[in-house]
């Protein structure tokens, strides 16, 4: 998914009301209970992650993705 398309997501769940939650896998993954309650799955990257980096990862698209839904720019 784009970061354009990201945003649009974030924002249309927003919108609706709907609350968000990402879950990131420790080194040995997420347990297929929670994989298969997801209603979307995101891939930060086609290469595997450290858990922390994951998340710095994640966090740097929500600040993105805020700043493309106001408008405002955003160095690509």
């Amino acid at each position: 998914m784009t970061s354009e398309a990201f945003a649009r997501w974030l924002q249309g769940t927003r919108e609706s009301a709907r609350d968000v939650a990402f879950a990131i896998g420790g080194a040995y993954g997420l347990s297929e209970e929670l994989r298969g309650r997801a209603r979307l799955r995101l891939s930060l990257a086609p290469w595997t992650l450290p858990h922390e980096l994951a998340r710095l990862v994640l966090a740097e698209q929500l600040y993105r993705a805020g700043t493309i839904v106001r408008g405002e720019p955003y160095h690509k």
